[in-house]
């Protein structure tokens, strides 16, 4: 694996982070938290006409047809500011779905679309009390002539109240379906829900909504395969946002521990809080290569079945154990609102909880390497 960035790569990074200085500044993060939209429009275009919102989508349909390794330095940056966009779910999973599995007509609606950022889809599949893999799917989805009728709740749907279409995980008598529903349909009911990181989430209760069958994505009964696919790609892009937002926080707490004395010593002078500072620069570190590595293999057409839930797992938990060290080292005040910590600290854990949680990514690493 080569470790130097090119000139592209770097200023793809560069240009990310200069974005987001201008754009997102901590002030604009705290005005999302709990927003019912979650994102500011502007930042949103600006993304967009700067190519980071087509930038995994083929040039073909107007985006950048980059690869995940790009795609990872561009969410490094995203992880570091905690910028609040649709990014994930619109432009990673959905068009990410719509590659794998769409048809022509429904990828020549919707790339362009959600390129220039006029358009907005997020997967709806998660459900109440339920677990993260296919057998969590129950949302029925009810054969009626030509059409589809669905009934069930989804949870923590993200940006739902944005999104002009929902990419539904329902269960039929062929398996689990991908279905696009149009979130303003008769029977679908939308209900702002409290969030750790202060996103925008939904509860999505749908009553006998009729979807056409042409609003179907793939072949019948094959929608959890495509969205296995495509979520272990997104799974390395969680993975780089974790590690953006670990060496973010550390960043921040090492300048605090240079400039705040006790007993006429700085705070990184005492062995114990430098070697917490030394510890999560490690972890760090590691989680990047492991980031990296998963990247760059899945840009080499090979298998990252292991790489993508191994790096999601250990970058994950870089973010929540950095955090935690962090909020140690600034003491009582790094859990006050005021203070930028306990913001880093909360999206570290709903990350490790979101998109497979921890247990179901150590089933999947598990499984992979007992099979090998």
């Amino acid at each position: 694996m080569d470790l130097e960035f090119t000139e592209e790569q770097q200023m793809i990074k560069d240009m990310t982070r200069a974005l987001l200085d201008e754009h997102c500044p901590i002030e604009v993060v705290r005005e999302m938290e709990d927003d019912p939209k979650g994102y500011p429009v502007g930042l949103w275009k600006q993304m967009a006409e700067a190519g980071l919102v087509g930038i995994l989508i083929p040039e073909r349909h107007g985006g950048g047809g980059l690869g995940l390794l790009e795609a990872a330095l561009v969410y490094e940056e995203l992880g570091r500011a905690m910028a609040p966009t649709p990014h994930f779910v619109s432009a990673v999973l959905g068009p990410g779905i719509l590659l794998e599995a769409g048809s022509d007509a429904q990828q020549e609606a919707w790339l362009p679309k959600i390129v220039a950022g006029d358009a907005i889809l997020t997967p709806a599949w998660l459900e109440p009390d339920r677990g993260f893999g296919p057998e969590g799917v129950a949302l029925a989805a009810k054969k009626e002539g030509d059409d589809y009728l669905l009934s069930g709740v989804k949870r923590h749907v993200n940006y739902a109240s944005s999104a002009d279409r929902l990419l539904v995980l329902a269960r039929s008598d062929d398996g689990i379906e991908l279905l696009m529903v149009d979130p303003s349909s008769e029977g679908v009911t939308l209900k702002q829900i409290c969030s750790q990181s202060g996103e925008a989430h939904y509860r999505v209760e749908l009553r006998d909504v009729r979807v056409p069958a042409n609003a179907r994505i793939g072949a019948a009964g094959t929608g959890w395969d495509t969205f296995g696919k495509v979520l272990h790609d997104g799974l390395v892009l969680q993975a780089a946002q974790a590690i953006g937002g670990a060496d973010r926080c550390l960043e921040n707490t090492v300048e605090y521990a240079k400039v705040r004395k006790q007993f006429d010593k700085p705070l990184g002078a005492f062995q114990a809080l430098a070697h917490y500072m030394a510890d999560a620069s490690t972890h760090i570190d590691g989680g990047r290569a492991l980031v990296h590595e998963a990247a760059w293999n899945r840009a080499r057409g090979r298998s990252i079945t292991r790489f993508a839930p191994m790096a999601k797992l250990f970058a994950c938990n870089t973010y929540q154990d950095v955090t935690r060290a962090c909020a140690q080292i600034w003491g009582g005040v790094a859990f006050t609102i005021e203070y930028d910590t306990q913001m880093y600290f909360r999206r570290a854990k709903e990350m490790q909880l979101s998109w497979w949680d921890t247990p179901y990514l150590e089933e999947l690493v598990a499984a992979d390497v007992l099979d090998s």
